[in-house]
């Protein structure tokens, strides 16, 4: 079983401003999640600070996400961790590849700031976290199971760290010849 997420108090906690994340909009869960954020799964939370993102930068993610072909992930069941509901995709594996090239490209991009070690938290969907996350009923959310979501792209998102929903920066497309 994987290591529940600290809860805002934990160490690495909260996000600070200029944060970015690379992440996978799945918009096919949106109706489903019961936090601020979109429905997504976390690519690399976090990436480097906004600054650090140069055009060398976005050229290497252009050819990191351009050389991966497109995938389809199926979200069929519901997990929990303490005061966590999500969903884990399948498959997995290439979510976990995409985390790898990247972490070997920039080594000091620490999944989760080493929280959970230096690989961090298995691919997973939140649906909803915090107080009375422990008492929703499943049945709110099987009836949509299961979800299929086809990966096209990446994003680069940044918080501002006041605790408003993060923003986009930039689409990285998958399986694409040259940079968009």
């Amino acid at each position: 079983m994987p290591t529940p997420p600290p809860d805002e108090s934990a160490d690495g906690w909260p996000d600070a401003p200029g944060d970015t994340a690379l992440t996978i909009h799945v918009p096919e869960a949106d109706h489903l999640v019961r936090t601020p954020a979109r429905a997504h799964v976390t690519v690399l939370y976090p990436f480097l600070p906004l600054p650090r993102i140069t055009g060398e930068t976005d050229e290497a993610l252009c050819g990191l996400f351009s050389a991966v072909p497109g995938f389809t992930l199926t979200f069929d069941g519901l997990s929990r961790w303490p005061g966590v509901l999500y969903m884990a995709p399948s498959p997995a594996d290439p979510l976990r590849a995409l985390t790898k090239a990247l972490r070997q490209k920039w080594p000091e991009a620490v999944p989760y700031r080493g929280v959970f070690g230096d690989d961090g938290l298995d691919p997973h969907l939140t649906l909803a976290s915090g107080d009375g996350t422990d008492g929703l009923p499943d049945a709110d959310f099987t009836p949509h199971l299961p979800l299929r979501a086809a990966v096209t792209e990446v994003r680069l998102i940044v918080s501002d760290g006041a605790g408003t929903p993060w923003r986009d920066v930039r689409a990285y497309p998958l399986g694409v010849s040259g940079t968009a």
